[in-house]
């Protein structure tokens, strides 16, 4: 058997988790990346997801579809709801928070884990440059893995699941960093909540504010396919 440890490492498409995959794999483990379309208005991230696992030697990619749009409440799953631009929201929970999204993707990461053998599940989940979302904090983190190892086979048998989130206290401009250190190249990566049916961020979201802003602080240029005149 070998002694390669396994990873299950939630890829969305975006700057964060293309950043903790490329972490994970120099921390030497067999990565399986899980994606999802989940009703999101900019599924075309999944398109990036599948270039970033290829070009970063996924073990595998997986890519689960689920529906979220038949619960809504959020701009980044229902259409009837604008996206707001960065900066134009003045309350702490924004409306493109999809409720309960990392509570449902790390579910499906660790039953994926259980069946893989894997003992530690990878999110690019940040409590520094955010949008505010409750699901991104330490505290979250820290009760799911207790949950994780009451529900699971492997928790039970006393083999404990670890939730990694080696960005969680970074700035923007610090993951930037960390990618490029590793030689991730971020014009592969996207981190918009409206993309063009071609792909290209819209530059005017809180997502593509945040992600513009640590390029900036980072002192490197941004690679960004932005719409044509947004800037």
């Amino acid at each position: 058997m070998s002694s390669v440890k396994k990873a299950v490492i939630l890829l969305s498409g975006g700057l964060d988790s293309a950043t903790v995959l490329a972490l994970a794999r120099s921390r030497g483990y067999a990565c399986y990346c899980l994606s999802f379309v989940y009703g999101q208005r900019h599924d075309g991230e999944v398109d990036y997801a599948k270039g970033i696992a290829k070009r970063l030697g996924a073990s595998a990619h997986r890519i689960a579809t689920i529906d979220l749009t038949a619960f809504g409440g959020s701009a980044l799953t229902d259409h009837s709801i604008a996206v707001p631009e960065h900066g134009a929201s003045d309350i702490d929970i924004p409306i493109t928070y999809v409720p309960a999204r990392n509570t449902i993707f790390l579910s499906y990461a660790l039953a994926w884990a259980e069946v893989l053998g894997a003992l530690d599940i990878f999110v690019g989940v940040n409590a520094v440059d955010y949008s505010g979302y409750p699901d991104c904090r330490p505290e979250f983190i820290t009760a799911f893995e207790s949950m994780a190892n009451l529900a699971t086979r492997r928790g039970v048998e006393g083999e404990s699941v670890t939730i990694h989130t080696p960005l969680i206290h970074h700035s923007k401009a610090d993951i930037i960093q960390l990618g490029l250190d590793r030689g991730l190249d971020y014009a592969e990566t996207v981190s918009c909540y409206q993309l063009t049916p071609d792909g290209l961020a819209c530059g005017v979201c809180d997502s593509c504010g945040l992600r513009r802003a640590g390029f900036l602080e980072a002192g490197v240029d941004d690679p960004t396919r932005y719409v044509p005149g947004v800037f």
